[in-house]
């Protein structure tokens, strides 16, 4: 007996490269469609042009890092309205529940950013190499000749320049465009722009080119998450088994009566952009881009079979269709009461974000009473109290902001710096303004140590008034 012991099996299988073949067809289209909307406001939003005034880039879609805020056409969102960007994420997430709950994973297969950026390589990688079976030939090819180093620098080089575009699209998000864009070509841009334009280079280059399906199933947790927000109605790939099987490709001759529609010729599983048999079931790898279903089709209508042989449908279908009776209609797997619910809270979000931004003011004011001391008393027995006062100032152009007070009829207001009650503050700013509030001797209590009061700020250009409630401390003489 040999004392040599079989090798363990590799529990690592290597990396298959995948080679999806070009398809033509309806949802084929429909991605075209999307990628092409998708990357047109990626790019080209941060060049929108939008009057911000003196003080700020003219763009229309700007994060202001700097003073923390953000701008979107006419809204703008300040640190203290952070509720609008989670309100947003909110929506974001109910809608991906909704559409997943209703047609599976059709995030991921139509407008996931690594799905859209994946499928820009492969045209590219198509253009430059040729269709499937020129790009295998080419992968399979041993010997480094001047052809194959010309294609795959070709290609290499043209990913570089997409994902360097990508990388320069985001920074311009942050500062305005144009200006960023010469100081990027002058070397004048500050060294975060061009460290975040680099790793956003690496990292698209790298997913978009190499990693591809990767990401999809094992970086995204996606995957592992939408079988929470999926039930036996929601719509999804899947294949017609009962109509399919047995498959064979012989069309003719004995047994043929006997064979399903499935001709066996994986013209599914060449234009899948993962590399998997959606004939085997339903797979965690599958994220719904229906481009099987275009290439089944494509054959079908050749072979002079019905379409559909894989298609969108639910559990249900299965069971139904097997016992001969129709499938639900899609409307009844979309509008059911799972559906409708993420539809009503993702509703109920958006218009209270809506009627939230309509109600808002441009003037807001914080109040903080300064502590230390808590009042003053001046030497004809006055009580002097002093709060530090934020006012905010929403509006392009500089506003006069008048400061009272009330509570009594005795008090009266004192600002720091100017003998008048109102101040300018300046545009798109937050101005800290120091305020005295006075109490006449003998205007207080003497039982009294504190005093509700109301400071009241108001915009003298148009009217706008907010007011702010705090204490007023101190005994009266």
């Amino acid at each position: 007996m040999s004392d040599t012991q079989p090798d363990a099996p590799s529990l690592y299988a290597a990396r298959e490269p995948v080679f999806p073949k070009r398809v033509s067809g309806k949802f084929r289209n429909l991605k075209w469609v999307i990628m092409i909307v998708t990357l047109g406001i990626y790019y080209l939003t941060p060049w929108i042009r939008w009057d911000r005034g003196p003080n700020l880039p003219d763009q229309a879609v700007l994060v202001d890092l700097a003073n923390r805020r953000f701008f979107f056409f006419w809204i703008e969102i300040w640190p203290h309205e952070f509720y609008f960007i989670a309100g947003l994420l909110v929506m974001a997430g109910l809608g991906l529940f909704l559409f997943t709950s209703a047609l599976g994973r059709v995030w991921c297969g139509y407008a996931c950013p690594q799905t859209v950026w994946t499928d820009l390589f492969i045209l590219v990688e198509r253009w430059i190499e040729g269709d499937r079976n020129a790009r295998l030939r080419l992968h399979r090819q041993k010997k480094l000749d001047f052809r194959k180093v010309r294609l795959r620098l070709t290609k290499w080089l043209s990913w570089l320049l997409i994902a360097l575009a990508t990388g320069g699209a985001w920074v311009f998000y942050f500062t305005d465009a144009p200006t960023l864009l010469g100081d990027l070509f002058t070397g004048d841009a500050h060294p975060i722009a061009y460290t975040t334009i680099a790793i956003l280079t690496a990292t698209t280059f790298a997913f978009g080119g190499f990693a591809r399906e990767q990401i999809c199933i094992y970086a995204c947790p996606w995957p592992r998450i939408q079988a929470a927000m999926m039930d036996e109605d929601t719509l999804t790939v899947g294949y017609r088994a009962w109509r399919g099987e047995p498959r064979g490709k012989h069309r003719k001759g004995e047994g043929a009566e006997e064979l399903g529609d499935c001709i066996d010729c994986m013209a599914c599983v060449n234009v899948c952009p993962v590399g998997i048999d959606i004939r085997d079931g339903q797979q965690l790898e599958c994220i719904t881009c229906a481009l099987c279903i275009d290439a089944c089709d494509d054959i079908m209508a050749k072979i002079g079979k019905p379409r559909g042989l894989i298609d969108y449908m639910a559990l249900t279908d299965e069971v139904a269709e097997r016992a001969g009776q129709p499938p639900k209609s899609v409307w009844k797997h979309v509008f059911r009461p799972r559906t409708m619910l993420y539809t009503a809270l993702w509703s109920l979000v958006g218009v209270g974000l809506v009627v939230a931004l309509f109600v808002r003011s441009d003037l807001s004011v914080t109040v903080a009473p300064v502590r230390n001391p808590t009042f003053v008393t001046l030497s004809d027995g006055t009580i002097r109290n002093t709060y530090d006062v934020r006012l905010r100032n929403k509006h392009g152009e500089e506003r006069p902001f008048e400061i009272s007070v009330k509570g009594h009829p005795a008090l009266r207001v004192q600002l720091e710096g100017t003998p008048y009650g109102a101040v300018q503050v300046p545009p798109d700013t937050t101005m800290l303004q120091r305020v005295y509030v006075l109490a006449p001797p003998n205007s207080k209590p003497a039982e009294s140590e504190r005093w509700d009061i109301r400071i009241w700020v108001e915009d003298n250009a148009n009217g706008d008034r907010v007011y702010k409630d705090t204490i007023f401390n101190g005994r009266a003489n």
